[in-house]
């Protein structure tokens, strides 16, 4: 079996894993874009097509572990070349149902990528999907910032390798983490663990539970009389955590009408099998107006906004109705968007969330791993061979976690052979 690290081991997004058997069967683990630095677009040499080529020689299968841009990007390019796409069930609908809404606006290439996330293959949890006789992927479900993400058990060549993706325990579903390592470890013993690293070099102050960020939103809520949220529109945990708060304060829940069709398939999906991903309160902007003026004046509301230019028009229109002191604007996700002195600094972002004399609150929490749980994890797994570390800042080092010394030496960041395993980085 090979291993190789096409891209990730040091740098956070565009992450690509490549496994392959003996007998040349291949699949790669996500296939993203690399992030962005502010407003600018991302270069990305795989947009090449001729080195997306070489990439794709010979590959079998692509499984993601979530939707994120930086895990996944290149799908239409990937169809085009006839590769099967993997991705689970949930996330698929609400890809299909993104690419829709944005293709409405009559813009060639999301129609084009709806097409192709037609064309995907889904898993489900533990269920085994087998690629061919020497390689079988078990995706086991995780909590992370998308709702339907996945590490994935992959046995190959009597080996096997345990690929966390992107994952948390502090989510509304994390404390199912340490659980889902034991399904795993107690199906087969991993050889190898490729682990996330997100945090190795973040301040662990931040990742607060989400169950304590909705009791710190239900406290600025409480304070306020009608709030503005920014959040990712497909967090549902953190959805999930400002729509209890708006609740526990008797505040009427608005939303925009894509964000209302999320939250219906949210409901459809994920709500099925857990009560906390229903929204029945929330309120359409466009249809409700008089009703969320006449809730500014009693209760209150709170609304969940996008950076477009319907939610600027009702804001810009609806603003000068609202007392200023008892408005304020709650920025819930990666402060580095709007903090001038980051990388990846947004104007256009910055500009939107200070667009008023709103107070602005910045309530967030991590989407991925603190430095205990992967080293909680780690420990767990305790894989026979080798650690490897990616999705990870270049600086970050992952020896400085409190492992264990023979799991410290299981570390590999550069291109060695571990008994029969051959493990390829490249940078």
């Amino acid at each position: 079996m090979t291993i190789t690290i096409h891209r990730g081991i040091d740098q956070i997004g565009g992450c690509i894993t490549e496994i392959a058997s003996d007998s040349g069967t291949k699949i790669l683990i996500d296939l993203g874009h690399n992030l962005p630095d502010g407003d600018s677009l991302a270069y990305d040499k795989y947009d090449n097509s001729e080195e997306l080529d070489k990439l794709l020689d010979g590959v079998n299968a692509i499984f993601y572990t979530h939707p994120h841009g930086d895990h996944i990007g290149f799908e239409v390019q990937v169809a085009q070349r006839g590769i099967p796409q993997y991705i689970g069930e949930t996330s698929k609908e609400l890809m299909l149902l993104l690419k829709g809404h944005i293709a409405y606006t009559g813009k060639p290439q999301p129609k084009a990528e709806k097409e192709a996330f037609e064309k995907f293959s889904t898993f489900r949890d533990t269920e085994t999907v087998k690629v061919d006789s020497t390689i079988m992927v078990t995706p086991y479900f995780v909590s992370h910032s998308a709702p339907d993400a996945y590490m994935f058990l992959i046995e190959c060549d009597n080996r096997v390798v345990l690929h966390t993706g992107d994952f948390r325990d502090h989510g509304y579903r994390g404390g199912e983490l340490m659980h889902t390592i034991t399904q795993c470890v107690t199906r087969k013993e991993p050889d190898v663990l490729i682990i996330e690293g997100t945090m190795l070099n973040r301040e662990d102050k931040r990742l607060i539970s989400e169950e304590k960020l909705k009791c710190n939103a239900v406290g600025i809520i409480g304070k306020k009389k009608n709030v503005f949220v920014m959040c990712s529109s497909m967090d549902a945990d953190r959805i999930a955590s400002f729509y209890q708060a708006a609740m526990d304060k008797e505040m009427m829940f608005v939303v925009d009408g894509y964000q209302w069709k999320v939250l219906e398939k949210i409901e459809n999906t994920l709500g099925k099998e857990c009560g906390l991903y229903h929204f029945p309160q929330r309120r359409y902007f466009a249809k409700h107006q008089e009703e969320i003026r006449a809730a500014s004046k009693a209760n209150g509301f709170v609304m969940l906004v996008r950076n477009n230019y319907r939610i600027r028009k009702f804001i810009d229109t609806i603003y000068p109705e609202l007392d200023s002191k008892k408005t304020c604007f709650i920025y819930s996700q990666f402060t580095g968007y709007i903090f001038k002195e980051h990388s990846a600094f947004q104007q256009r972002t910055f500009d939107f969330v200070h667009s008023h004399d709103w107070e602005v609150k910045y309530l967030h929490t991590s989407g991925h791993a603190s430095k205990e749980t992967l080293t909680e994890v780690c420990t767990k797994v305790d894989p026979k061979l080798a650690i490897i570390p990616i999705h990870r800042e270049a600086k970050s080092e992952f020896r400085s976690l409190d492992l264990p010394q023979e799991l410290k030496e299981k570390v590999v960041a550069d291109t060695t052979v571990v008994e029969d395993v051959k493990i390829i980085i490249k940078r």
